[in-house]
């Protein structure tokens, strides 16, 4: 598996994009005018505790009031001890250190948590756990125990948590000791911040995009870091020697006339994952569906016809839809609930191999998925985590045309709905004439098939109709003004 980070820097926005294999697998986006939230830590104050939802909303200086559940309340401090309600936890104007771990999605604003964790290249760090854990990506038991136990001995009685991380396999103690070294030195640095902060203030902004690259996302399998912009580059070989050794001979300035993004078709491909319909190689095709509740993925056979019989041709379009989901969902960055209507398979060994197959696809996704079940409809349910917008809600707006519905009314109905306004208004109001202001789709149908009728509404009512089409005017929209 051959893999390469792209990064792409303007002053307005830095994209990264990962390639497996010379394809786009996954894309992140920042804006400078809005910059992700999700790892930054805030001195908040409870504006309103809701008992019966056991939550409160803090402010936390943003826009909306974030929300902070019950359980994501830390309960170690004497304070909260024992306690178990959000009114036991929380109380009114109560200030407290907060984190954020999922960005403002549509009109929910900021979740937060006061399980406090600070990621460093080795190691996530959580001041108020407990225990140390080692990522389940890495399977090596001896390894595994090496790890915890480099932890522990360093960690000594100071009873703090940590997460061992993935990138964390086969390397020197001394490297993880350090990380350990700075993350406390960075823990009392945030504490100092946090007691004199005022309320609502931020308290420790989480790394730009570009480092959280280097630190997040660059692991063995990845041989280069391109970098379409000298400064960032030299900025990230500066935080790599310090932070990722490692990964500075990887590290390579890509100063090329062409876009990076074309280099390997990114900008295509980003394109490509905003539309509906995903082309299968075989001929089938995923229709998929994003709503605010959950994302619907539909498998179609299409021009797909096999070469033995219909069923052999079902479970090969299922067996490549589930690998093209896979790679849509890391691409798209989809989460929260997650449907696929697969074709329906009598067979059960396939599928058996179809859920197989999409779990093993799935592996290699940084976000945490859970393949719940098939249901007695034959519906694959699944989450997928979501701490950050969709690619299509970073990218998109809602259509001023259709307002998110995705259809416009037909001409034909909307020529209709005219002549129902017509008759209203003349009933209603004496008038000498009236005048319909419309869309040229919708005048070429009143004046050519529905002229007929429209003479016969003329003789009707008495009085002459006259047309103006209206060139911004979308497809539903018309006017009949009274002359």
């Amino acid at each position: 598996m051959s893999e390469e980070i792209l990064i792409n820097v303007t002053p307005q926005e830095t994209r990264v994009a990962m390639v497996e294999n010379g394809v786009l697998q996954e894309v992140f986006i920042e804006r400078e005018r809005s910059l992700g939230l999700v790892g930054n830590i805030y001195k908040g104050v409870v504006c309103r505790v809701l008992p019966g939802m056991q939550a409160a909303f803090l402010d936390i200086g943003l826009e909306r009031a974030a929300f902070l559940h019950a359980s994501d309340i830390a309960t170690r401090d004497a304070e909260s001890e024992g306690a178990s309600t959000i009114s036991q936890l929380l109380r009114d104007g109560q200030e407290l250190m907060v984190q954020v771990i999922k960005d403002p999605l549509g009109t929910k604003g900021a979740r937060l948590t006061t399980h406090i964790t600070i990621p460093s290249r080795y190691l996530v760090f959580m001041p108020y756990a407990t225990n140390v854990g080692v990522s389940q990506k890495i399977e090596d038991e001896t390894e595994r125990q090496r790890l915890k136990q480099v932890v522990l001995d360093d960690a000594g009685d100071e009873g703090l948590g940590y997460i061992v991380r993935t990138a964390a396999e086969g390397v020197p103690d001394a490297a993880l000791r350090s990380d350990m070294a700075f993350l406390r030195r960075l823990w009392g640095a945030i504490q100092e911040r946090g007691r004199q902060a005022g309320a609502g203030e931020m308290v420790h902004e989480d790394l730009p995009l570009s480092k959280r690259a280097l630190r997040d996302l660059v692991g063995v399998e990845v041989e280069k870091v391109r970098v379409d912009s000298r400064e960032t580059h030299a900025s990230l070989v500066r935080f790599g020697e310090q932070f990722v050794p490692e990964v500075v001979e990887r590290l390579e300035y890509y100063p090329g006339e062409r876009p990076i993004f074309d280099l390997y078709s990114v900008e295509d491909e980003i394109q490509r994952a905003l539309d509906r319909k995903v082309q299968l190689k075989s001929g089938g095709y995923l229709i998929i569906d994003q709503t605010e509740a959950m994302t619907t993925i539909d498998v179609n056979t299409g021009a797909y016809v096999g070469h033995r019989n219909l069923e052999e041709t079902i479970f090969k379009t299922n067996l490549e839809a589930a690998q093209a989901i896979a790679r849509q969902l890391r691409l798209r960055n989809l989460g929260g609930i997650i449907i696929i209507d697969f074709i329906d398979m009598s067979d059960e060994d396939h599928k058996r191999q179809v859920l197989r197959a999409l779990e093993r696809h799935l592996e290699r996704d940084h976000a945490r998925s859970h393949i719940s079940e098939v249901s007695s409809l034959g519906l694959v349910q699944m989450t997928r985590k979501r701490t950050r917008e969709s690619l299509e809600h970073v990218l998109c707006g809602v259509c001023p045309t259709c307002n998110g519905r995705g259809s416009l009314k037909t001409p034909e109905t909307v020529v209709y709905e005219i002549f129902r306004e017509i008759l209203r208004e003349a009933r209603q109001y004496d008038a000498e004439q009236l005048l319909v202001l419309a869309a040229h789709e919708v005048v070429d149908l009143l004046l050519d098939e529905e002229s007929t009728s429209l003479a016969e509404l003329e003789s009707f009512i008495g009085k002459p109709i006259k047309f103006q089409v209206e060139s911004l005017y979308t497809q539903e929209q018309y006017d009949v003004v009274l002359m």
